[in-house]
């Protein structure tokens, strides 16, 4: 999940300040010259280009390589290596890298700079997820040597996601100059407003098509406004531009895995609070019988319809329809009956008439938190609210504008967050009580020992097929889980799909199914993209 920094009212203006120039300059020249695409699909990270800080972790990081890929099916294929092993006890990696990988300054990528780059992002406090790393090595010059501390069968995944940069080249101001082995290098960036990128004449694999690329950073209403004009070939709108026709465009929506779902507080309050003074615990969502009638009432496909006008799909799960994905998460929902019932059951009635459940002297009412400016998160919660209104649970909507305040709330509010990766590690840490209070992993506390052994076996499994079966049970094995027929310690609701038009003179393949939408995941193809007269 990524989180970004709170914008100053003059930081705000000078954005949208940019983003008029930007529009004005595109308005001067065309942008649809067969060698240079102009895009307007957001993604400008706060930390710049620097994978050893997690650039790349959601998408194509374009400007660097990674030493494996996953193609349209997301399959795993080779990218720098080519041939990757993993020892008999699970413990080592042993890679080999292609000998005509050059960086963009046109150095030789060698073995040293993939145990640099992978030894230093472990170093680099969490941005990636390399915890399990003991050290790489470089057995030779174009080979390298991953040991782990122990088994993880999600190791893989680092070799997918992890850029690689230049030992000699990196460092404090690597991010905003990126040097790197991919298809494009970076020309010039206006941080805010745009940022240009040409083709990479010392790249290995496919020559792209489009030898520049323009990646304009601005508003919504900026870039909508700029492809209605033609000045734009490709752009993302939220699903309630979708709808609409661009003229020259063609509506081009993605499958994707990223999710939103309500996230509840597992534990009741008993005052405790983290070593920052946030509050945990919530009497309420702590009742099984409370989050499991929020997933039985809330119905899903009304919230894909009404509130993602049908882009998308509804959620079961953080994981759904991936290969560890367990298709028994998904529920008979949208039926309020059988959610009263569950709370009668429990004890849970309206004594007072008040048209809200009590149990206990205990009101069913709780806080549903989103970060304003999200408008879909909060269309959602709005929507969530008014169902279960009708089971007599009482949810208060409210949007914080800082992250910082979420952060200070979530562990005793319940916040509708947004996950979704190629890789398991994400149900690990949203599920593992090893992870209870970590960051935003966890944050509501959940914990079951039985899951806990199902997800730390899954990590140690011989190797990635067998970790699958695992993962999978830790969902839900029959008679307890992570799912909603389980704990539900969360009610997923939606995956989104990401929406996009495209000029009609652009070809851009078979798109992946994308994760969660941060970087340019739509760009994981870019060197098959072409013109069309």
């Amino acid at each position: 999940m990524h989180v970004p920094k709170r914008l100053s009212v003059g930081r705000s203006l000078a954005i949208l300040a940019a983003g008029l120039i930007v529009f004005c300059a595109m308005a001067a020249s065309p942008a649809l010259a067969r060698d240079t695409l102009t895009l307007a699909v957001k993604g400008e990270p706060d930390d710049g280009y620097d994978p050893t800080l997690g650039w790349g972790r959601y998408g194509s990081p374009l400007f660097q390589s990674t030493l494996l890929k996953r193609d349209e099916n997301l399959n795993i294929v080779n990218d720098l290596a080519t041939s990757a092993a993993l020892s008999a006890d699970g413990l080592a990696w042993s890679v080999a890298i292609r000998e005509d990988a050059k960086f963009s300054d046109g150095t030789p990528l060698t073995a040293e700079d993939v145990a640099y780059t992978f030894n230093t992002a472990a170093k680099a406090g969490g941005k990636v997820d390399l915890i399990n790393l003991d050290k790489a090595e470089a057995t030779g010059k174009y080979a390298v040597e991953f040991t782990l501390g122990k088994r993880d069968t999600t190791f893989i995944n680092r070799l997918i996601s992890l850029g690689i940069v230049p030992k000699a080249a990196h460092g404090p101001g690597y991010a905003r100059k990126p040097v790197g082995s991919g298809p494009y290098m970076m020309v010039e960036w206006n941080e805010g407003q745009q940022m240009i990128a040409e083709a990479n004449p010392h790249y290995y694999g496919r020559k792209p098509f489009f030898k520049r690329l323009v990646f304009l950073f601005t508003d919504e209403d900026t870039s909508f406004a700029a492809a209605k004009a033609g000045k734009v070939d490709v752009v993302v709108v939220p699903q309630a531009l979708a709808v609409q026709t661009i003229p020259g465009m063609t509506l081009h929506p993605v499958k994707s895995v990223d999710n939103r779902g309500l996230m509840f507080p597992t534990v009741p309050d008993t005052g405790k609070t983290t070593d920052k003074g946030a509050p945990i615990g919530n009497d309420v969502t702590a009742d099984l019988a409370i989050r499991r009638a929020v997933n039985v009432a809330i119905d899903r496909n009304v919230l894909v319809s009404g509130v993602l006008e049908g882009f998308g799909r509804p959620a079961y799960g953080p994981c759904d329809g991936l290969p560890w994905d367990n298709p028994e998460n998904k529920i008979k929902d949208g039926d309020p009956e059988a959610a009263r019932k569950i709370l009668a059951d429990a004890g849970w009635k309206d004594t007072d008439g008040d048209g809200i459940v009590e149990k206990d002297g205990l009101k069913a009412e709780f806080t549903v938190i989103y970060p304003a400016g999200r408008s879909i998160r909060q269309y959602l919660a709005l929507a969530c609210a008014d169902m279960l209104k009708k089971i007599g649970i009482n949810a208060k909507v409210e949007g914080k504008r800082s992250w910082d305040e979420i952060k200070h709330l979530m562990h005793s509010c319940v916040i509708v967050f947004g996950w979704g990766a190629h890789d398991p590690i994400e149900v690990y840490q949203l599920y593992s009580s090893h992870h209870a209070g970590d960051g935003w992993n966890n944050p509501g506390y959940y914990t079951n020992a039985k899951v806990d052994e199902y997800l730390d076996g899954a990590i140690s499994a011989p190797g990635y097929e067998a970790s699958l079966e695992l993962w999978k049970k830790a969902q839900w094995d029959g008679e307890t889980g992570s799912n909603a027929h389980g704990d539900a310690p969360w009610a997923w609701l939606v995956n989104l799909e990401h929406t996009y038009f495209i000029s009609n003179h652009l070809d851009v393949g078979v798109s992946q199914v994308e994760p969660h939408g941060h970087g340019w995941p739509i760009t994981a193809n870019i060197q098959k993209w072409t013109w069309k007269d």
